[in-house]
Formats: structure tokens, C-alpha cells, sequence
């Protein structure tokens, strides 16, 4: 056989693959969709549900934290500790409830932005990024709350791509790829390598929209399986400090697998080269 045949042969042979692949995640999509809208949103606020819990729980501890990073006193300490816990709980209750989604969605990305200014997460890469998804994550539930809105110009008519819940989604879509960067390490073994450019692969093909919810459900699978690996906070002890930084990093990264999970739920919008096949 010469060697274009042989090409040939393999690209139907990967297309066929791919095809059952889509079929099977098609399934899974099938027998889910009707816990999967719940499911999502839970996994994705589930960061914001944890870190106002802990504003509660340990109130003192967060206050007297802020009183020694920024010297704000008593007063200012506990007024961010209760700005965190009532704009958290609340925008989590709303989310959930699908009450008011885009004033929950408001309070939550402030949350973000005062928490990244107060924890000087601006001079640490791997907490930016990860904010930075989060707020992606966001993006994708404020668009999965939106009708079919209005052009983004006054009196332009509103076609397929010129819709903000479109750009939202491939905003959205885009951000959640910082949450896999923070994931990789780059530690020349087989498996390591193979785990980083294969994740690195799915990432781009949702960030682009290319078979987006069959690379986003692997994705999900992918995630599930490193969060449970390398953030198992459960078997630290309590007194250990180490249990509250994987704790947080594990519920940050279930909550960027809810967003995973709403792409799977939704598509990826217009703006993608799947909707773009379409068309063609």
C-alpha cells in the first residue's frame, strides 16, 4: 500500500473512532440531561458555598488575618469577613434557586475581585489563573441565564455572532482554560508528559469550540480524577494547615468542572468553529 492510502486508511479509521466517542458522550448527555443543569451549578458555586462557610466558622481567624496583611482594624476586618459570607452564601442561594442569576452572578464575580485584591493574589500566578477561571465559570452562568438578547449596538439588528450571551460563552469557554495551566508540571516522565499535552489538547478544543462537548466531558473526566489525586483534603488532619490549602483548591476545581459541565449542558454558543461546520 503506498503511503497516501495508508494515510487514508488511518484518518477514517480516527474519524470512525471519534464518531463512536461522540455517540457515547451523546449518551451520557441523554441519560443525565435532566440532573445536569443542578448538578453543574452545585459543582460550580461550590468554591463560593465553602469559602463562606468558612468565613463562619472561622470569623476570628479571617478577621484577625486581614488586621495583620493590611492593618485595617477590628472594624474593616470583620466587615470583609461579613461582605464575604453574606455575598457568598447569598449569590450561592440565588445561583441555585435560578432567582436574580445575573445580581448573584454580579456579587460573585465582587467577591472575586475583592478577594484577589485583600490576598494579594495578583503576586501568585497559580491563584490568578485559578481566579481567573473561576470567573470564567461565572461567564458561563450568567449566559446560560440569558434569552436571546438584544445587538450590542443600538438599532443593529442582532444576527448569530453579534450576541452577547455568544461572547459570553466563549469568554467563558477561554478563562476555564487557565484552571488546567495551574495543573500542569512539567516533569520529564512518560505519564506526566502525555497527562500535559493531552489535557493541554482538550483545553484548546474547547477553548476554540471544536467538538466541544465530547473535549469538555473528558475534560470533566480528566479533572475529576486529578482533583480526587492530588487535592485530597479528607485525609489530612485537622489541625494540619496543608488541609485547608487543598481543600480550597480542590472545591475551586470542581467549580471549574461545573462550568465544564454547563458547556456539556449547552454547547459552546455561536461563537465557535462547531456552530461555524454547521453553517458550512
Amino acid at each position: 500500500m503506498n503511503p497516501s492510502g495508508q494515510y487514508s486508511m488511518n484518518s477514517v479509521i480516527n474519524k470512525d473512532y471519534i464518531a463512536r466517542a461522540e455517540i457515547f458522550a451523546d449518551r451520557v448527555y441523554q441519560s443525565t440531561k435532566a440532573y445536569l443543569p443542578t448538578i453543574s451549578r452545585a459543582c460550580l458555586i461550590s468554591t463560593f458555598l465553602e469559602d463562606g462557610l468558612r468565613m463562619w466558622f472561622q470569623w476570628n481567624e479571617q478577621r484577625e488575618y486581614m488586621d495583620l496583611s493590611w492593618h485595617c482594624g477590628y472594624f474593616l476586618g470583620s466587615l470583609f469577613v461579613m461582605i464575604n459570607l453574606i455575598g457568598q452564601l447569598g449569590g450561592c442561594i440565588l445561583v441555585l434557586l435560578q432567582k436574580r442569576v445575573p445580581l448573584a452572578v454580579g456579587a460573585l464575580f465582587f467577591i472575586v475581585l475583592l478577594q484577589t485584591i485583600a490576598y494579594k493574589i495578583l503576586l501568585d500566578f497559580q491563584f490568578l489563573m485559578r481566579n481567573l477561571a473561576l470567573v470564567g465559570a461565572l461567564l458561563l452562568v450568567l449566559a446560560d441565564s440569558q434569552q436571546e438578547a438584544r445587538s450590542v449596538f443600538a438599532g443593529v439588528p442582532s444576527i448569530g455572532d453579534n450576541k452577547p450571551k455568544n461572547y459570553m460563552q466563549l469568554a467563558g469557554r477561554s478563562l476555564l482554560a487557565f484552571m488546567y495551566i495551574t495543573l500542569l508540571r512539567f516533569e520529564v516522565t512518560f505519564l506526566q508528559v502525555i497527562q500535559d499535552l493531552f489535557g493541554t489538547a482538550l483545553m484548546v478544543l474547547v477553548t476554540i469550540g471544536y467538538k466541544t462537548k465530547l473535549s469538555a466531558l473528558i475534560l470533566v473526566l480528566v479533572l475529576s480524577f486529578l482533583n480526587i489525586y492530588y487535592n485530597c483534603w479528607w485525609v489530612i488532619p485537622a489541625e494540619k494547615a496543608m488541609r485547608d490549602f487543598l481543600k480550597y483548591d480542590f472545591f475551586q476545581t470542581l467549580s471549574v468542572i461545573g462550568g465544564l459541565l454547563m458547556i456539556v449542558l449547552r454547547g459552546p454558543g455561536s461563537v465557535s468553529m462547531d456552530q461555524h461546520k454547521k453553517n458550512w
